[in-house]
């Protein structure tokens, strides 16, 4: 890849936009499921436990190198020693520096790799189908862990990982559950709910000019960019503390960390106090940690690899002091900032200008899951330590039974049968990110199918031939348990 086609959209984006008609797909559901072979469908505890197994020896691994930063950058100044002391400064300095965000990015994406695995073994699937166009009826949806069959094994490596990176596993799993059951559901979606057009008091699409989308939604490259920070950092926590962005039919005070939040039902609020209570231990562990090795320690070792890809951090690095034995810093918080790489690949998933949401009478399970898109998000490294959560998101939002480890042959038995419905973006991350932020502002208060527009409240696809996607004749699926 050429340097400037990192700001260039993907050819299958370009693609997709250029047919700018979009018919809604009516795929039946048992076809897709045909296709993928049943062996793919099994789930195996000792490979799932020697992912889980490795990934944290990863993680030790990462630990364990940036404990020697120190020593490598004393040993590189001393090297130099005979260059006077402004050479031997700036190389001890310049060192650790590039050596600390070397450590903070691939310790952060190890981190997200154990959310994850966390979150693979969170998952369900329908069920029961509907074997007609792919409805499906959601009452009959049940929960099954991706990793093994068994239940109580599911539930341990979900929460030990989920609290190692400060996420409230049972809470998580409930709204998780609910958003795989109703993609892109606009009356039923539980994350990544868009804006509507009322949303910003807009005046209709038929009476509405430029000056009514300049005044209101315009806004500089700079306040983009700084809006972009801001979800980025604390997107995932604001919305697990008080539903933002989330479904606004709930009420204000919503919280994945209030049992009796109507998130959730009066069966599950003991598991949300369990979660809670493995958040507390971590924080615990934590505050332990900093009280033994100092708060500084803390900051290097575990929170600049949980911020989002450490930019804020660059101007704060070279005044640290050694990290195993380092005096208190008063600037240092990092109880109020969130994992960017989680916001990052899960916002590219869904949010898409060319990727439709649905009303009650056209929505199904299938045209549900169909609206995401699988990104090569980092690559291989992705593939190696983000387990496929991007790279094969669309055949996971169908058959989330299916364990991670196999889901690349399932994407590929799959594309025959959905054609054009198969949606693929190579666009570069940053630039999809970019993209994305700009071009989905808000969708339309009417309309059963409906796509994102920009701030000019301009759109580049339309549905056309939308029909009722009907009630279907539901059949039993083999081998969904």
């Amino acid at each position: 890849m050429l340097w400037y086609q990192i700001f260039q959209d993907g050819p299958e984006y370009e693609a997709r936009k250029r047919k700018s008609s979009f018919e809604p797909p009516n795929i039946a559901l048992k076809d897709v499921r045909d296709a993928v072979p049943p062996e793919l469908f099994e789930r195996n505890t000792l490979i799932s436990l020697f992912y889980v197994i490795r990934h944290v020896m990863i993680v030790l691994l990462f630990y364990h190198l940036a404990t020697k930063i120190d020593a490598v950058a004393a040993f590189a100044a001393a090297s130099l020693h005979g260059y006077g002391g402004l050479v031997t400064s700036f190389t001890s300095v310049w060192l650790r520096t590039v050596l600390w965000l070397l450590y903070a990015a691939w310790q952060g994406i190890a981190l997200a790799g154990l959310w994850c695995l966390g979150d693979y073994l969170l998952r369900h699937i329908p069920k029961r189908m509907h074997t007609d166009t792919s409805s499906t009826n959601s009452g009959h949806e049940a929960g099954h862990g991706n990793l093994s069959p068994h239940a109580l094994v599911n539930s341990a490596l979900g929460l030990l990982t989920h609290s190692f990176v400060l996420v409230p596993y049972y809470a998580w799993r409930s709204t998780h559950r609910t958003h795989h059951k109703a993609t892109n559901h606009l009356d039923r979606e539980e994350t990544h709910y868009p804006a509507t057009r009322r949303t910003f008091n807009l005046p209709h699409g038929r009476v509405a000019v430029k000056m009514d989308y300049q005044e209101i939604l315009e806004e500089t490259p700079a306040f983009t960019l700084f809006k972009m920070f801001m979800r980025q950092f604390f997107g995932y926590q604001l919305y697990l503390i008080h539903n933002r962005k989330g479904n606004p039919k709930y009420p204000k005070g919503t919280s994945h960390y209030k049992p009796s939040s109507m998130l959730f039902t009066p069966e599950q609020r003991t598991s949300i106090i369990i979660s809670n209570i493995g958040m507390c231990a971590m924080l615990a562990l934590l505050a332990a940690y900093a009280y033994h090795h100092g708060r500084s320690s803390l900051w290097c070792y575990y929170v600049l690899p949980w911020l989002p890809y450490v930019t804020p951090s660059i101007p704060a690095l070279p005044a640290l002091h050694r990290p195993l034995h380092p005096v208190s810093d008063p600037d240092v918080n990092a109880d109020d900032v969130s994992s960017n790489r989680i916001v990052t690949f899960t916002y590219l998933q869904h949010s898409d200008p060319t990727i439709p949401y649905y009303r009650k009478d056209q929505w199904t399970f299938a045209r549900g899951a169909l609206s995401t898109v699988d990104r090569p998000v980092f690559g291989w490294v992705g593939r190696a330590l983000l387990y496929n959560i991007g790279h094969d998101h669309v055949a996971h939002h169908l058959f989330s039974n299916i364990p991670f480890y196999n889901l690349p042959r399932a994407t590929e038995a799959i594309k025959p049968v959905l054609g054009e419905y198969y949606n693929y973006d190579s666009t570069p991350t940053v630039r999809a990110l970019w993209r994305s932020f700009t071009q989905c502002v808000f969708v339309e208060d009417e309309g059963s199918v409906v796509f994102y527009k920009n701030c000019a409240g301009a759109g580049v696809r339309e549905a056309v031939g939308a029909t009722d996607a009907g009630v279907g004749v539901e059949g039993e699926l083999e081998g969904e348990d």
